[in-house]
């Protein structure tokens, strides 16, 4: 299988809606933010696309023929290796180790996209943010991340993040900072995550 080297630095947008999909990123190192946005302006993150994983829009690109649906946005630098298109299809036909990688791929992506629907549609606002500001916070609990960008994580708006976060501030669960903000009790807002009404 021909593949040619490819890389890309954080911030840099690698595929937006309407674009047509060059090949198959295999992730060596890196992440790949995959987002929509509204007519509105509003944007909601899809998922993440880290090494070993598939982007299901470029999957889906690829298999159809179709345009790129979403915009995907570099946040940590990423190596890759590119597989034109025509050498994925070639390879998802004839090679039986690389076919199951993909598909278990995106068996996982499915069962994550299920998850996201069921947090978006069935999970009250305040688990869903307490999730998000878990799973984004650095080793010393710092989320680095804005009102707006929380308000994609977790498919709001920006307004509704910043009332939620101030009531967690007046419980002392979140310190909010210049920069970000500090899980101050973890395990309160791990309770908070686990309750979905």
């Amino acid at each position: 299988m021909q593949t040619r080297p490819f890389s890309a630095k954080a911030g840099q947008t690698i595929f937006r809606p309407g674009e047509e999909c060059p090949g198959f990123l295999d992730l060596k190192k890196g992440s790949i933010r995959v987002m929509l946005t509204g007519a509105s302006g509003r944007e909601v993150v899809l998922y993440r696309v880290r090494p070993g994983e598939v982007c299901l829009q470029t999957f889906s690109c690829l298999v159809e023929g179709h345009a790129y649906g979403a915009e995907g946005i570099v946040e940590a630098d990423v190596e890759a290796d590119l597989i034109p298109a025509s050498q994925f299809r070639e390879a998802l036909e004839s090679d039986a180790a690389f076919r199951h990688k993909v598909l278990n791929s995106v068996a996982l992506r499915f069962s994550e996209y299920q998850q996201l629907v069921e947090d978006v549609a069935l999970t009250a606002f305040d688990a869903r943010l307490a999730k998000v500001l878990l799973r984004l916070a650095d080793d010393q609990d710092i989320v680095h991340a804005t009102h707006t960008a929380l308000a994609a994580e977790t498919a709001s708006g920006r307004a509704y993040v910043t009332r939620r976060l101030a009531v967690f501030a007046r419980k002392g669960v979140v310190e909010q900072l210049p920069d970000g903000i500090a899980i101050r009790e973890k395990r309160a807002l791990e309770q908070i995550a686990a309750d979905p009404r």
